[in-house]
């Protein structure tokens, strides 16, 4: 099969990307795959060229309404019709009538939740699946315990649905989480395809700040004098609209993003920063996947990311044009607990759990119990899913060796920002990588001096009139 005609033919790309066609003849020949490709290799190829071939309908299973849509609009764009995105974007009688007709889609995406719909499986029983595709795979080991217990199930929906091949792709995994997405998603001998995480042309900083107000006056002067766009990273909700409202305040074309906000909303600031409306970003974790921009020159951390993983996740999203990008993460020791604290406080205590399990025994409803153990919406999931396959000494120990290693990935974090060593070398290896050739412009512990590039949109910009932040809004709005 001439894998590049059709690449040409149908896709309008006259080479695959490293690792691309290696990984659509491992799902042609009904291989179990991970593929772990990074941001900006062109993953969703993986799927969309075999199942263009292949007879029957491709399942993706995606963890954020807006990648999906992303994904979806992408591909109706490129002239595939037969795809549809079943989501809460849909209102209900749509969505069902959707589900009605899923035998009239090629590509069917869909949340992890989704799946346990009944509505949703009886109609899966009507269609020839000859694909499952679990996008950002990591998410299994990385969120699946304390957010989407959902992640953890779609192992149990694949046997029920007479096991069809399945591709797990992701950008990022060490050892564990591979494990980890091997054991939940009950693969069978999976090829394991897997490129280099380097990005040599992303150059990596850290700088030490002794307080917070010291890096509110960094991200301003770094924002106002160097290029974008570019994306800012904020422990909270609170400190990322802190952020946009002093940039805001300086004539930056910037706004906040996270779950805080309404979904119409963050749709809009998303498609301003697409679009080159809005130049900057300040968000929390919510704000990454799925966002196909390809120019984004920078990418600040306020705070400390709770893994490398996610670090390396959210480093990745910049330059994905092959261009110069810049990473710094401002660092003062205080962020270490503010982080552990983060990440520890939707982890249910023995107390609450036994007063949970308590309530359940006595005949409460999971709701009523979950109040009255003054449990958060997340750890509640954490317990509704275990307490399903352990008995509560079992459940409690399970949690604390949860909670025991994400102490651990947080320390693993900690050594990279604290330890001196070459930022790049250290991220790498704890992928399982070494770093063959350093760029030039590699990191701030290997004598990384000004970067040149940083500065070249602010001084062309200076030679012509500036239109302030409030002057665009009106030209936008009207």
């Amino acid at each position: 099969m001439d894998l590049k005609k059709i690449l040409q033919d149908q896709f309008g790309y006259e080479n695959f990307r490293p690792g691309q066609e290696e990984v659509v003849r491992h799902v042609l020949n009904g291989q179990d795959t991970i593929a772990i490709l990074p941001t900006g290799m062109g993953k969703s190829l993986c799927y969309q060229l075999p199942g263009t071939i292949m007879q029957g309908s491709v399942i993706i299973i995606s963890p954020l309404v807006s990648l999906m849509e992303d994904q979806a609009m992408r591909m109706r764009q490129n002239g595939e019709k037969r795809v549809i995105a079943l989501n809460s974007f849909l209102p209900y009688t749509e969505r069902q009538r959707s589900i009605g007709q899923l035998p009239k889609y090629k590509f069917i995406f869909v949340s992890p939740e989704m799946l346990s719909q009944d509505s949703f499986s009886r109609q899966l029983d009507r269609l020839q699946i000859s694909l499952v595709v679990v996008d950002e795979a990591h998410c299994i080991s990385q969120w699946g315990f304390d957010f989407r217990p959902d992640y953890l199930r779609i192992g149990e929906f694949l046997n029920e649905m007479g096991r069809p091949p399945v591709l797990a792709l992701t950008a990022t995994a060490n050892e564990k989480v591979l494990n980890d997405i091997q054991h939940y998603l009950r693969m069978e001998r999976p090829i394991v395809q897997r490129h280099s995480l380097d990005r040599p042309n992303i150059s990596y900083s850290i700088i030490d700040v002794n307080s917070a107000f010291e890096k509110t006056a960094w991200i301003k002067e770094r924002v106002t004098q160097t290029t974008g766009p570019g994306i800012i990273y904020a422990s909270s909700r609170k400190r990322a609209d802190e952020l946009a409202m002093e940039l805001q305040l300086d004539g930056i074309a910037v706004q906040s993003y996270h779950a805080g906000k309404e979904q119409d909303d963050r749709s809009i600031i998303q498609e301003q920063f697409l679009n080159g409306d809005l130049e900057w970003i300040c968000a929390t974790n919510a704000f990454g996947m799925g966002v196909h921009k390809d120019d984004i020159r920078q990418v600040i951390h306020d705070h400390m990311p709770p893994t490398v993983a996610a670090y390396i996740q959210e480093v990745g999203r910049a330059g994905r044009d092959g261009g110069p990008a810049a990473a710094t993460l401002l660092y003062m020791p205080t962020d270490e607990q503010t982080t552990n604290f983060i990440i520890q406080s939707d982890m249910p205590g023995e107390d609450e759990i036994r007063h949970y399990y308590k309530m359940i025994s006595d005949g409460h409803s999971p709701e009523r119990a979950g109040e009255l153990a003054s449990l958060t919406e997340t750890g509640k999931r954490v317990i509704d899913y275990n307490i399903e396959r352990y008995s509560l000494d079992e459940l409690l120990l399970q949690l604390q060796g949860l909670s025991n290693e994400k102490r651990e990935q947080l320390q693993q974090m900690i050594h990279l920002v604290t330890s001196g060593a070459c930022i790049r070398q250290s991220a790498l290896k704890y992928f399982g990588e070494t770093c063959r050739n350093k760029p030039n412009e590699c990191c701030s512990n290997c004598g990384l001096g000004p970067i040149k590039w940083l500065k070249e949109k602010v001084m062309k910009e200076s030679t012509k009139e500036r239109v302030s932040w409030d002057d665009r809004i009106t030209i936008l709005l009207g």
